[in-house]
């Protein structure tokens, strides 16, 4: 192979659409835009336009709102990836496991505002953990095979008692 006979795939490429340039191109004189008016033109937005009358978006209330000044952001790890690195050795499960050995192991490159344990994957290890919230999978994930987890921080959900 030479570097002069390096070239696309056979139909890997298009060539552009060069509008305007004569009736013989298709593409010619109104440049496939149709006729007249605002809707040839670019930059039209009239999508929610509903001819003067108050547009259904406006109509309707607004609700609620999106505290993101205040929002808390978790480091996010599944406990399938716990127990990956448990298999890998990277994660000792006979001892316990905090924010500083899941950032040791490279389950969390950074903690944020804290390490939320969800539930997707399986666990096979009963595993001492403590991090700052949990969901409920995970929870029950964890205390299936005779671990314990611990909430520290404002993920802490209190345990139901039924």
């Amino acid at each position: 192979m030479k570097l002069n006979e390096l070239r696309d795939n056979a139909g890997a490429t298009k060539d552009r659409k060069r509008v305007g340039r004569g009736i013989g191109s298709g593409t010619g004189k109104t440049s496939g835009k149709g006729q007249k008016g605002q809707k040839s033109r670019t930059g039209v937005s009239i999508k929610g336009f509903e001819g003067g009358q108050m547009p259904l978006y406006r109509r309707l209330p607004k609700r609620g709102f999106t505290n993101a000044r205040f929002k808390k952001d978790f480091a996010e790890v599944n406990v399938g990836r716990l127990q990956k690195a448990i298999d890998a050795g990277r994660l000792d499960a006979s001892q316990p496991i905090d924010e500083a050995a899941l950032v040791a192991a490279g389950l969390v490159s950074r903690p944020k505002d804290g390490v939320r344990l969800l539930g997707e994957g399986d666990l096979t290890s009963a595993v001492t953990i403590t991090v700052t919230g949990a969901s409920g999978t995970a929870r029950e994930a964890v205390e299936a095979k005779g671990g314990t987890l611990t909430l520290t921080g404002l993920g802490a959900a209190p345990a139901t008692e039924a």
